[in-house]
This record gives structure tokens, C-alpha cells and sequence, in this order.
């Protein structure tokens, strides 16, 4: 009894900044007097919107550089391609395909850059990232300012200062990337995975011939599987219909969960019990995820929940950008590479000693940052659906930051986790806060400047705190009196 007491204080610690934004979440929905219909929509439009971006910084975490200021660059990269794609007038899905291809090879010259400067400055990366954006800003606004127009030639009255020189300060993005990504249907998506397939099958076919090398059954396999799949989004009429939309209702999108949890559940069960015969294999661990799925599909059932999940739709395309950010986040690990980083993040005297390139491995792991942050401002951008052309990436940093750390994470530790429990607890209070001002205070402005107050005094909370455990103090010693060396001789 005692010991699981301890547990249950020690779980307690490790989470109380996690419990107590849940605490306060809770407090301000309840005095914000929002329907909650409302918040849970608003929230996941929010998680779509800003996830990737969280998400982009765990990968500088592992390295051992903290955590990454310096992600503005990269949102700087996608602000670039994004003026010159409007520009043109490239739209939909076609132009934000464009801005990721321009904005990727700008994001990997600036990661680049940034990890070379950041191994000069080693300890103190996370300073030099903040100071680096506010730099990167001021050569961003001289670009926009000046060069376009000034120096580069463009002439379109919507984008351009009257003057002719110098950007707009907001740009319209409605008729052209607004929910360029938001909007890909589904069977959209299926149709390229069965083709990237089918593919694979076939190259794997011709491989398999001329060196005789893989299982054939298993190529047969890859290629049945692709043909059967394209034949059902195509040939079963209601199939087609629901897949034909953009956005999934979330009552579809749990209950898909749910069935497939089951299935993975059952098929480990009689692959490892009854086909392989596992000894070690315990199976009350199966039989507890079936139980808890199915207590989770009559809780859908359940009015308050049932109203939620009517209410919610996803962009289904943005949703699976995120979730294949966290399978590349744990993936990762598993690589040499990870494990590199790994290794670095934890000693890098260790990691020199084993003979890794300390440098090029933080290098890398930059370069990784500034492009999946730059992808992640793409996302944010495409679904707010306006460009602040002077204004849209000076907050990145700090906001994505804060709601890593509102997650539970630290400058030496985070995972996708804390990244998704971070997005979730941080973006409720930004979007309740100014009504529970308003109820509270009569005053909305308040509960504006409480969601600033947190996002700024989570990140100095968390630095002071880091500064704090890696200080070493030193021990302070004094020469001995000559009276005591008298006596030590003596004895």
C-alpha cells in the first residue's frame, strides 16, 4: 500500500505542470460558459492548424540543443514560397505542392546555417535561436519591404504597396491556397497510397527476377492488395461517396479507431498464441484494449459525447500529415542516426569518445527542424486562410514552444506525447480565456493578456528551472592556517 502510494505522489510530481493545466482548463471552459460542442470544434481546428508545428521541435530536444527559437526561420522559408506561389497564381492543392517544393530547399540552406552557428555556440543555442529570429526578421522585413518591388519587378496592385515598392501587409489567401490542404478528399488519398503500392510491387517484381532476391509471395501480396484496394473506392458506390469528402465526421473517425484497435488486438492475439505459440505472451494485455474499445464505443453513445461527435468534422489530409510527423518522431529513434543524436543530446564528451561527429550530427538535426517547421507553417497558413505578411511568423517560436512545455516536457526531455497533451491543454485556454474574462471581469481584454501571461511565463519558468539543474556550483575551499598545518604535521 505504501509503495503504491509513492507511486501515485511520484506520478503526481512528474505531471503537476500537465494537472494543473488541466485544472485550469477546466475552470476557465466552466467559466467561459462556452457550449462545449463549440470548444472541441474550435479545438480541433486549432490542433490541425499549429500540431505539426509543436511536433517540429522534439527532434533538436533529442540532439541536446533545447528547445528550438529558431524555428521562425523556417517559418520565414514557407512565407517566401508562399508570396511568389499567390504571385503566380498558382491554387489549391497544385500551389501548396509548389510552396513545399521551393520553400524545402530554402528551409535546408537556413537549418544549415543555424546548426553551424549553433555549434559555435554550444550551451547557449536556445538564446542564439531567440536573438537569430529577431535578425532573421529584420532581414525578412528588408526583402519584403524594399527588394520586392524596390529591386525585384512585380507588378500586381492586390500584393504590392501603391508605391510599387513593398508587400502588402495582409495578403488574401481564399482564392488560392486557403484549405489547399484541408480540402484533399479522401479517396484522393487512397488512390495515390494503392499506386505507390502497386509500384513498389512492381519494382520489387523485377528486383525479385533479375537477382532472385525477397519472397515472391510476399511481392503477389503488395500487388493483390493494391489492385483489390483500387477496386473498392472505386467500384462500391457508397464506399466511393464517403470517401469522396475532405473532411471526416469524428463519430466515423472514432469508431474506424476504435475497429481497427480491435482488429490489431485480435490478429496479435492469434498470431502469437495459437500460430506461434508464444509462451511469454500474456493475454490479458489484448483482452484489456478489446474491453476498453469497446467501453469507448457505448460511451459515444453517451448524450454530451454523442452531440461532440456529431459536431466535429477533421480535415482528414492535415490530420494524417501530423500523425505521419509522430510515426517519423519514433521512427527516428530506432535509426542509427537517432541513436546518434541520442547520444549527443545525452553527453556529448561521450559521443566524441565513441567517435561520432558531434557537429554534423547537431547540424542535421536542425536542418531536420527548420524544414518540418517550415512544412508546419505552410499547414498553419493554407488553413487560417491569410497571410500577416510582417506578422505571421514573429510568434511561432514562443507559442509552439510554450505548448510543448505545457505538455510536460523540458529543455532535455520531450516526445510526441507531451506534444499533443501540450497543443490540447494550450490552445483550450486560448480559445476559452477571453470569454471567461469576459464572464468573470466583464472585460475579454483580460483573458487575452492571461493566455499571453501563460504562454511567456511557461517558457521562463521552464528556462529558470533548466538553469537551475545545470548550474554546478562549486565547492569553495580555503588554504589551511599555518596554526593547522602545525598540527596536522604534528599528528
Amino acid at each position: 500500500m505504501s509503495n503504491l502510494k509513492d507511486k501515485a505522489i511520484k506520478a503526481i510530481l512528474d505531471n503537476k505542470v500537465v494537472i494543473l493545466f488541466v485544472l485550469l482548463c477546466i475552470a476557465a471552459i466552466y467559466a467561459s460558459k462556452s457550449p462545449l460542442t463549440f470548444v472541441a470544434a474550435e479545438l480541433f481546428t486549432r490542433f490541425g492548424r499549429n500540431g505539426f508545428l509543436v511536433l517540429s521541435l522534439l527532434i533538436p530536444v533529442l540532439a541536446g540543443m533545447g528547445l528550438n527559437f529558431g524555428i521562425v526561420i523556417g517559418a520565414i522559408a514557407a512565407q517566401i514560397a508562399v508570396f511568389w506561389v499567390v504571385y503566380w497564381g498558382f491554387t489549391g492543392i497544385t500551389g501548396f505542392l509548389l510552396c513545399v517544393l521551393m520553400s524545402t530547399p530554402i528551409a535546408i540552406l537556413f537549418g544549415l546555417l543555424v546548426g553551424r552557428l549553433f555549434n559555435k555556440m554550444k550551451g547557449a543555442e536556445m538564446i542564439a535561436g531567440l536573438v537569430l529570429g529577431y535578425f532573421a526578421d529584420g532581414l525578412y522585413q528588408l526583402f519584403f519591404l524594399y527588394i520586392i518591388g524596390g529591386i525585384i519587378p512585380v507588378d500586381n496592385p492586390r500584393l504590392i504597396i501603391s508605391t510599387g515598392i513593398g508587400v502588402k501587409n495582409t495578403i488574401d489567401l481564399a482564392d488560392n491556397l486557403k484549405y489547399s490542404l484541408d480540402t484533399v478528399p479522401m479517396i484522393a488519398i487512397l488512390k495515390i497510397t494503392f499506386t505507390i503500392m502497386f509500384i513498389a510491387a512492381l519494382v520489387k517484381l523485377v528486383l525479385y527476377l533479375r537477382k532472385k532476391n525477397g519472397s515472391l509471395q510476399s511481392i503477389i501480396m503488395l500487388g493483390a492488395a493494391a489492385v483489390l484496394g483500387f477496386a473498392l473506392i472505386n467500384f462500391i458506390p457508397p464506399l466511393t461517396d464517403f470517401l469522396s469528402t475532405d473532411r471526416l465526421l469524428l463519430l466515423d473517425a472514432v469508431t474506424i479507431a476504435i475497429i481497427i484497435l480491435i482488429a490489431y488486438q485480435v490478429w496479435d492475439l492469434i498470431n502469437k498464441k495459437l500460430i506461434k505459440k508464444d509462451p511469454h505472451y500474456q493475454i490479458t494485455r489484448p483482452l484489456l484494449f478489446i474491453a476498453l474499445a469497446i467501453a469507448l464505443y457505448f460511451a459515444t453513445y453517451l448524450k454530451p459525447v454523442e452531440q461532440i461527435l456529431l459536431f466535429v468534422r477533421i480535415p482528414v489530409t492535415t490530420y494524417l500529415c501530423i500523425v505521419a510527423l509522430c510515426l517519423f518522431n519514433s521512427l527516428i529513434l530506432r535509426t542509427r542516426l537517432g541513436q546518434n543524436m541520442r547520444t549527443v543530446g545525452q553527453s556529448q564528451t561521450v559521443a566524441n569518445a565513441a567517435g561520432l561527429d558531434v557537429d554534423r550530427l547537431r547540424v542535421i538535426a536542425m536542418i531536420i527542424s527548420t524544414v518540418l517547421a517550415c512544412w508546419g507553417q505552410l499547414i498553419y497558413l493554407q488553413n487560417i486562410g491569410t497571410f500577416s505578411t510582417y506578422g505571421a511568423h514573429t510568434q511561432v517560436g514562443q507559442f509552439a514552444i510554450a505548448a510543448l512545455l505545457v505538455g510536460g516536457a523540458s529543455v532535455q526531455k520531450a516526445n510526441n506525447k507531451q506534444a499533443i497533451i501540450g497543443v490540447i491543454l494550450f490552445h483550450t485556454l486560448f480559445i476559452v480565456a477571453p470569454q471567461a474574462g469576459k464572464e468573470l471581469f466583464n472585460n475579454a481584454q483580460l483573458g487575452e493578456y492571461f493566455r499571453v501571461f501563460v504562454a511567456y511565463g511557461v517558457i521562463a519558468v521552464s528556462l529558470a528551472m533548466h538553469a537551475w539543474k545545470t548550474t554546478v556550483k562549486p565547492k569553495i575551499t580555503t588554504a589551511p592556517s599555518s596554526g593547522e598545518e602545525a598540527t596536522v604535521a604534528q599528528s
